[in-house]
């Protein structure tokens, strides 16, 4: 036997045993107690770009193909009734982001008007939590709100970052570097041509990856896609697997929305004709899943740098998105409304402690997920932060979380959710009112409004004064903001004052 041959036999049993200790290493990761606090986990946050809840293989949708994240949800936890609170802005994505870094409820955000949603200094973001403690946090993608001012507290690092709510292609992207001196000030992004947006956001997140040291500190990655938020487009080869003509209408479909909500003449409305025709929704739908299927490829592949980077079995991650959208539901296009599939998102947990191939039913709200890991890395959440601890739920299957959910779209819309099922949704829009009872266990798209129903009458009653309740304990209409302020009034002004049609 020669010696090249001896050294590559040598060489190929060391790769194959230590890629046997890898493994056991992350299977001894993945079985710690549920309940245990981690030392120093890495943290891989995927965020995705108006998502609806039921558009991945894994929560129920037979049309669209996305492996990567549904193998995520085989190793871990999927949360089935994740929400986010609604909006106080037309660009719903803004005032979500703005929950998730500040651990704060949508009526006691900072809030500089409708397009403005920095965090205060006084405040302590959730990257901020890790990066004082030692990692290094690490961001691409959509990062607006953060420009002006809380982005480079809560990053150390970062890589081709998007700070506007859109592009008009996912192809033509004015992305900045990381800024060396510490400051955005006379900086201008460089546009990025010909390739893939989240194609360059996994890129950049591999790169990262890769280039690590053995002794670098923990990391925490914020990978933040801008799709499948339109423009939803995708290499060729992904929209020829959906023809329009083959995808079915969602059940809501609806040519029309029966009323004014408030705003049925917003840029996302727009994106298709008046009324809306079963030939371009389903057009928009197979486009929206050509475009998801695509991120999910991006996914897998920022999957496999972690896998290779030996850090897998100390990394926990998380996929989830930032609102939802209609998609021809109830005539809408968009996400400026509170019905399910506007704020009912994907969320997904796992690794090293996270129980594998569990759901869970309770209700929550994504940015529960800021105690949640700060807690599983054993560090102090902020007092600032008003979301709950997943964590006792993520230990025990059958423990209370969140009772209800409350949901706000601006000056015109407010609801509440029971775990009963039952949903009641109120709008005041130019003086008039209109009340929505749903039963949601027996109706889950929304279909057959009850409020009217004489059986239904005295839940009625009920659930209009939890909702009163409710926005009382958020803050709803006493706000930080002077502009957020007055929404909150104007809603409860006419609420209060005519009776609901």
């Amino acid at each position: 036997m020669t010696c090249a041959n001896t050294t590559y036999r040598l060489a190929r049993f060391v790769t194959a045993v230590l890629l046997l200790l890898t493994a056991a290493n992350a299977l001894h990761a993945d079985e710690r107690p549920l309940d245990a606090p981690l030392d120093n986990p890495n943290i891989l946050f995927f965020f995705a770009d108006d998502q609806p809840y039921n558009t991945l293989g894994c929560t129920g949708n037979e049309i669209v193909a996305t492996p990567s994240i549904d193998a995520l949800a085989q190793r871990g936890l999927v949360f089935d009734n994740a929400y986010i609170m609604g909006g106080t802005s037309p660009a719903v994505c803004s005032p979500s982001r703005a929950m998730l870094f500040s651990g704060k409820t949508l009526w006691n955000l900072d809030n500089q008007g409708k397009w403005g949603f920095e965090i205060g200094q006084d405040t302590k973001t959730f990257p901020q939590v890790f990066k004082e403690a030692g990692y290094t946090t690490w961001a691409t993608g959509k990062n607006e709100p953060g420009k002006a001012g809380h982005f480079l507290r809560s990053f150390s690092a970062g890589d081709k970052l998007l700070f506007r709510g859109m592009t008009r292609s996912q192809y033509n992207m004015p992305l900045y570097d990381y800024p060396a001196d510490g400051t955005f000030k006379g900086k201008k992004p460089v546009t990025h041509k010909d390739k893939h947006s989240a194609e360059i956001y996994a890129d950049a997140a591999i790169n990262f990856l890769e280039k690590r040291a053995d002794d670098d500190p923990p990391f925490f990655m914020y990978v933040s896609f801008q799709t499948p938020h339109d423009p939803r487009q995708a290499p060729p080869e992904y929209h020829a697997k959906y023809k329009a003509e083959g995808i079915p209408l969602p059940p809501a479909f609806m040519p029309e929305h029966p009323f004014d909500n408030g705003m049925l003449t917003i840029r996302d409305e727009k994106l298709a004709g008046f009324p809306r025709t079963e030939k371009e929704i389903k057009k928009h739908l197979a486009d929206f899943y050509a475009t998801m299927e695509h991120t999910d490829a991006q996914i897998g592949r920022v999957i496999e740098a972690l896998k290779a980077s030996g850090e897998w079995g100390n990394t926990i991650i998380v996929y989830t998105a930032d609102n939802g959208l209609a998609l021809g539901s109830h005539g809408l296009m968009g996400k400026q409304n509170v019905y399910d599939h506007s704020v009912h998102v994907p969320l997904i947990l796992a690794g090293p402690g996270i129980p594998k191939g569990e759901r869970r039913e309770q209700f929550a709200y994504i940015y529960d997920l800021i105690p949640t890991l700060i807690e599983r890395a054993d560090l102090k959440t902020p007092d600032t932060v008003e979301f709950k601890s997943l964590n006792p739920t993520i230990a025990d299957h059958t423990a209370n979380h969140q009772p209800f959910l409350y949901f706000a779209f601006m000056s015109w819309q407010r609801a509440i959710q029971l775990s009963s099922g039952y949903k009641l949704i109120e709008y005041c829009v130019d003086g008039n009112r209109q009340t929505q009872l749903f039963d949601l266990r027996n109706d889950p798209y929304e279909l057959k409004n009850l409020a009217t129903d004489p059986k239904h009458a005295d839940r009625v009653v009920a659930m209009r004064e939890m909702l009163k309740g409710a926005s009382i304990r958020y803050n709803d209409g006493k706000t930080p903001s002077e502009y957020t302020t007055k929404m909150g009034e104007s809603f409860w002004q006419t609420y209060h004052g005519k009776p609901a049609g």
